[in-house]
């Protein structure tokens, strides 16, 4: 890769180089450095996407397939989300791959973002009127598929953008976003929990508002007459495996992010049951417990959020980072099981929270140090890499499901999922490249 000496700007990213001057036709795709638009930008981004990921999954279509059949709510639930995630679980991958052969005058990542907010946008105006689960699935498919086109680019922008001593900022500037974002959608949703086709309608136009925003206020170097290999379907399959055995440390940052993702959320994708079924609260009043332990966990988690965040950065180190957050999810997940009611589950809301908030400040950055090959590929391996969040957020509602009704209930459910985040810390040992 050849990059001009004369540019100040010039540094090194995964996926090309970093130029405050567009590449000449025939070089390599690049990206122009990040400004202070883009920080905040990204925080707007991931807080609307992941805003409409938890008022979804907390409470709009629990509660929409309840009210359809509440005796079979948790079967139901379980057959909708273990659907889509059949139809999702390449998604990220696949268009991280298209993204990185994109060529436009609006660069690689922008023109999958805005496609994929209008078409979950579009469908979410249309989710709420729906009261047949075959067409709720088919809905939901095409909406989680969407947000996903937009995900994995959105992903690829801290690896485009900045170097690898800024990516712990830009990390916890995704988490800020993302907890902040599962708080407030949680909350809207909340609001519109009686009315769920207006609380889906808001959250298909913040979607389609924030993806044209970022492409508006973030414009990336054209990659319309940048270098590209040639076009070759075998090769862009294979390429979709990647050789644990020559690439160990990916291979181990896949499975620890597994796992404790599917800790964390196997018990999130139940909350609102938990606190009816478990608890023993009426429907209306679990609705608004859901809004209570999210607002307690907020204020802990941002300040792990941003501590870690900077913390990391500073020391060089993600590892240790990864370790404490696992210790602490266990102990807010085992609260519910040693206070069965409200109390317990505000306990595990607040612990677990900081947890979470100390694991996804240093995630993202983490991820972008195991990359292949130097990152030649880092829209695709990223996009594979969030499979590893993917996957299993879409798997909770239905091993959830298995666990509830077959293998013991809510309290198995806690102890499954303490098993699972420390099985992540484990696997995040072996990881040699990053310290």
């Amino acid at each position: 890769m050849s990059v001009s000496p004369l540019d100040p700007a010039t540094d090194l990213a995964p996926t090309g180089a970093i130029r405050s001057v567009p590449p000449a036709a025939g070089e390599p795709a690049a990206s122009p450095p990040a400004n202070r638009r883009l920080l905040p930008s990204l925080l707007l981004a991931s807080l609307t996407l992941f805003a409409t990921y938890g008022g979804l999954i907390a409470i709009l279509l629990p509660s929409q397939v309840l009210l359809i059949d509440e005796q079979n709510k948790v079967a139901n639930l379980g057959l909708v989300t273990t659907i889509s995630f059949v139809f999702t679980l390449f998604a990220q991958p696949i268009v991280g791959a298209l993204s990185d052969r994109t060529r436009s005058r609006f660069g690689r990542r922008v023109p999958w973002m805005v496609l994929g907010a209008i078409i979950g946008g579009i469908f979410l105006f249309g989710l709420g009127s729906l009261r047949d689960i075959l067409w709720i699935t088919v809905f939901w498919v095409v909406i989680q598929v969407a947000l996903n086109f937009f995900q994995a680019p959105l992903t690829a922008i801290t690896a485009d953008r900045f170097p690898r001593a800024q990516r712990g900022g830009a990390s916890a500037m995704i988490g800020l976003g993302t907890q902040l974002g599962m708080t407030v959608g949680i909350m809207l949703a909340g609001a519109f929990a009686a009315q769920l086709g207006i609380g889906y309608a808001v959250f298909g136009g913040a979607v389609i508002v924030a993806a044209v925003l970022f492409a508006l206020v973030n414009r990336d170097w054209s990659s319309k007459e940048a270098a590209v290999d040639p076009f070759r379907w075998g090769a862009f399959f294979r390429g979709f495996w990647i050789d644990p055995r020559r690439h160990p440390d990916f291979a181990w940052a896949f499975a620890a992010r597994f796992l404790l993702i599917l800790g964390y959320f196997v018990v999130s994708a139940y909350q609102l049951y938990m606190l009816t079924d478990y608890i023993g609260m009426p429907l209306a009043d679990a609705q608004g417990a859901v809004v209570t332990l999210t607002l307690v966990a907020f204020i802990p988690t941002l300040i792990a959020i941003a501590l870690s965040g900077w913390w990391s950065d500073k020391v060089g180190r993600r590892k240790v980072f990864i370790y404490a957050a696992s210790v602490v999810m266990v102990v807010g997940l085992a609260m519910p099981l040693l206070q069965p009611n409200m109390t317990g589950m505000i306990l595990m809301s607040v612990i677990n929270g900081i947890g979470f908030g100390l694991y996804m400040s240093v995630d993202a950055a983490l991820m972008t140090e195991v990359l292949p090959n130097e990152g030649v590929s880092a829209g695709k391996d990223l996009g594979i890499l969030n499979v590893a969040t993917n996957v299993p957020q879409a798997l909770s509602p239905a091993i959830g499901g298995i666990i509830i009704t077959a293998l013991g209930g809510y309290a198995t459910l806690f102890v499954f999922a303490i098993v699972f985040v420390i099985l992540a810390a484990v696997a995040t040992a072996p990881i040699k490249g990053v310290r």
